[in-house]
């Protein structure tokens, strides 16, 4: 004869019976099931995937090396661009010199004439003008070669560009505001000028 189950007892369903209408089941359809956890718990210090993050990171060796590396780039470029500076500046100082040299090798036959008409001073005194007013326009053309002008008109508009006015006259020939003489020739343009022409200048009316 069976023992009924005493009240006291709670009864034990069975996964196999249907669950009841209105019972929530549990996700999954099944049961929740005794046992330890599988997972991370909520005393655990680590999360998932954190040793694969701690394992990619560069360790400090290898920031040292790249900190090494960098600094060897630095010191080159730094190395680099004192060279190309000293180069550089003797670079412009052979160009200055090479400059200045073919300058004064352009007034060396002004001087050789100019020794020239010093030995034949004796000879003809007459001679020795027409040979410094040769030796002059001598220099004259050599200057102008180099780009500086020769600038000695008269009657022409005052330029305070090209002209430097030392003296101004009274002169009814001439326009006002004019030059009347040139007292010193000025060599070179405005943009690019040895010097201003030295001149008088006509009043104005």
């Amino acid at each position: 004869m069976p023992i009924p189950p005493r009240e006291s007892d709670p009864a034990v369903p069975d996964p196999a019976d249907p669950v009841p209408e209105g019972a929530v089941r549990p996700p999954g359809g099944d049961l929740p099931r005794s046992g330890p956890p599988t997972g991370p718990g909520p005393d655990t210090d680590e999360e998932p995937g954190s040793d694969a993050a701690r394992g990619s990171a560069p360790s400090g060796d290898e920031h040292t090396a790249e900190l090494k590396e960098l600094e060897d780039r630095w010191r080159r470029a730094l190395a680099d661009l004192d060279n190309l500076r000293k180069r550089h500046a003797r670079e412009l100082e052979r160009e200055r010199a090479g400059e200045r040299a073919r300058t004064a090798a352009a007034f060396l036959p002004v001087i050789d004439n100019l020794e020239l008409a010093l030995t034949h001073a004796g000879s003809d005194p007459g001679a020795i003008v027409e040979g410094v007013r040769a030796v002059r326009d001598q220099a004259v053309s050599t200057i102008e070669r180099l780009g500086y002008g020769r600038h000695a008109e008269t009657g022409v508009p005052f330029d305070p560009s090209r002209h430097e006015v030392v003296g101004v006259v009274q002169d009814p020939d001439a326009e006002p505001n004019t030059v009347t003489q040139v007292l010193r020739p000025g060599y070179g343009e405005a943009d690019r000028q040895l010097r201003p022409a030295a001149v008088t200048v006509a009043k104005r009316e």
